[in-house]
Formats: structure tokens, sequence, C-alpha cells
């Protein structure tokens, strides 16, 4: 008798992570309310199934992106894979008028060629419920075979939840808003203090502390795959999304760049992400900053590392004036600091912790250094 396949609907989504900020992701995901999360290599595993998918993609800062896992089944060879995965309730996840893209992964399995696997997916969505294929289609299915389980998941996210529908001008590097986030909260950072950046770039430290003390929701203003899904309920989506209220933060935040043209880069995002009122942007160079008037908070920054924008040698004097300043001016405040190069952060003469796992980034390997508050 033949195996069908298990519905996994209501049981399972997968948060996509930033390799090595796992343990960030899932700490940020039972702060907002997914308490059973669990940690995994790759991602957090929350119980839930639709309603989960679409808060997680509402709120979650750290998530790449949101799968949701909704069918698995054990397949030893591709007939079978074909026949199990005919029998999938494909009409309750997937609309006949919406194009679909299947793609597929295989690991020690007997099932090893991926794109035979994705075929077969394929032909059983076509000949079942009628959804075209196609590579640019709006709604992406993931066929993983691993140890010959098939899990099958949809992206509910559609482009990559870093991209919040604010940042549309950039610089060199740019750092992606889900990792400025998890290295903020790795900080301490809660949102009730100030925070300033002294090489702000686009602003995406500065204008993602203001949005988290604004209590914005980072996907207020994108559309996502899974409104294209069978049985999205609009209605509650809507209803969803109105209750997102924000509020006015307790702190101020701030940004200057020796770079104008940078300088009027973070403006214009931070008022496509409506937090330009709490946030203030100057051009100036890095010797010439000031602690803002108030307590003490957060001075957090990403520099230039000699892989990323030139040459390391001309760095160090750099890094060495951004530590020269800290130490002598921001007494009582803490410090994260983001480079590939352990050399160029000893430069700075901070008193560093241990630093933090290496997380992928633009091709190369970075760390965050923090400091606990300067004396």
């Amino acid at each position: 008798m033949s195996e069908p396949a298990s519905p996994l609907a209501d049981t399972e989504i997968f948060l996509a992570a930033i390799p090595g900020l796992e343990p960030l992701l899932l700490a940020e995901a039972r702060s907002i309310g997914f308490t059973a999360a669990t940690a995994v290599p790759g991602g957090v595993v929350v119980p839930g199934g639709r309603d989960a998918a679409m808060r997680a993609n509402l709120w979650l800062r750290g998530a790449s992106r949101v799968l949701w896992r909704f069918s698995s089944f054990r397949a030893l060879h591709l007939a079978q894979l074909d026949k199990r995965a005919r029998r999938v309730d494909w009409a309750r996840v997937l609309r006949a008028d919406v194009p679909v893209r299947v793609d597929a992964t295989c690991r020690a399995s007997r099932i090893y060629h991926a794109k035979a696997a994705a075929q077969r997916v394929e032909q059983a969505i076509t000949d079942t419920v009628g959804a075209p294929i196609a590579q640019d289609a709006p709604v992406r299915v993931m066929v993983r075979m691993d140890d010959d389980l098939c899990t099958l998941s949809i992206d509910t996210s559609g482009e990559l939840l870093h991209r919040r529908g604010h940042k549309q001008a950039v610089g060199k590097a740019p750092l992606r808003e889900t990792m400025a986030a998890l290295f903020l909260r790795d900080c301490g950072y809660d949102g009730t203090e100030p925070v300033v950046d002294p090489m702000c770039g686009s602003g995406t430290f500065v204008i993602e502390a203001a949005e988290i003390a604004a209590g914005l929701a980072p996907g207020r203003s994108r559309a996502f795959a899974f409104e294209h899904l069978a049985g999205h309920d609009a209605e509650a989506w809507a209803q969803m999304c109105a209750a997102a209220q924000s509020k006015a933060p307790q702190a101020r935040f701030f940004g200057s760049d020796r770079d104008q043209g940078a300088v009027a880069m973070a403006t214009d995002n931070a008022t496509r992400a409506g937090v330009a009122p709490f946030c203030d942007f100057h051009c100036q160079a890095v010797s010439a900053l000031q602690p803002p008037p108030g307590p003490p908070g957060l001075v957090m920054v990403n520099p230039p590392y000699g892989e990323r924008i030139g040459a390391r040698h001309m760095l160090h004097a750099i890094y060495g004036a951004l530590g020269q300043t800290l130490r002598a001016r921001f007494s009582g405040w803490r410090v994260g600091l983001v480079t590939s190069d352990s050399g160029l952060a000893a430069s700075t003469g901070l008193p560093f912790l241990p630093p933090g796992p290496p997380v992928p980034h633009g091709g190369l390997s970075v760390r965050l250094y923090r400091t606990a508050a300067l004396q």
C-alpha cells in the first residue's frame, strides 16, 4: 500500500536566517510571540501555517524569507515522487490562474537529480491544479529531498525580506536591513536609546533603529508572494496590517558621513520610511563627531574595509580616528562595529568583547565587534 502525502499546512513555517545569525533570529521570533520557535542550521522553525507566515513576513526584521512547509512524504525514486506529488492537495495552496516556479534540492537521497525532481513536481502541479510553470512566476514551490524525505514548501515572501520598499538609494556595499536589525539586537538595542552612526552611508542602521523605536512593521510597505496563493484572506491580511500601530520614539537617531551624496541618500530613504522626523543626518568627518545631548546610547557603524572599498593600508588611520573620537567623547556609550578585518578593528583601540560569528556579506565574511559602555 502506498504512503499518502502528509499535509503540514497548519504545522510549520521556516524562517531563513543569514548564516551565523540563527540565535539572534530565534530571539526575535520569540519576542514577537513565536514562543515555540526553535533554531536549526540555516534558520528557525516555527509551528504554524498561513496566519503565522503572514505575521512573520509583516513583523520579522531579521528573517531573509519565510517558507511555508505544507506537505511531506518519502520518495525513493522518481516514479514514486511523481505518484505521491499528484496526491498533494495543490488546489488548497495554488491558483490555476497564477504561474508557479519549482526549484528543487537533493541531499543524501536516492533521488539525486534536482532538475528531474523539479520536473516531476511541475507536471503534478499542471496536471492537477492547472497552474502554468514559468521561471518569472510570482509563486515559488520549493522541493527538498533530504535522506529520501520530500518536503514541499512555498516561499511566502517573494522578494527577500531586506527589501522593505523604502531604501531606493544606496551607496557602495550597503548592509542589508535584515543584518542591520540583528546586529542592533546583538548590541542590546531595544528602541529606547539614541543611536549614532558616524559613517552612515545610505542610513541603514539609523533608519532601522528609528523604525524599531517607532514600532513600525518592517513589511508594511511591500507586497508578498502569499497574496497570490489559493485561499488567501485579503481581509484578514488588511486587518493584520491595520493593527500594526506605530508610536512616537523616546529617542532620536543620528547619522553623519563625509560624503554629502550619502547624506542626501540617507535623508531620502528616511523620508520614504516615514522616520525622517526622528532622524538627523548631516555631512561631517569622523573627527568632528560629538555625542548628541541627552543620555548615552549606542554607536553603530559599518566602516569601509579594504576588500570592500579600497586599499587596506589607507584605512588604519580612519579606524584610528574613529576609535580616538569615541574614546575621548563618548563615555557611557556602547559601540557596535562591523568589519571583515580584525586588524582594522584593533586599530580603533576600543575595548571590544569577543567578536561575533563570521557572517557572509557581499562575498566577504564580516563580524560584529561590540563594547560594553565606554569608560
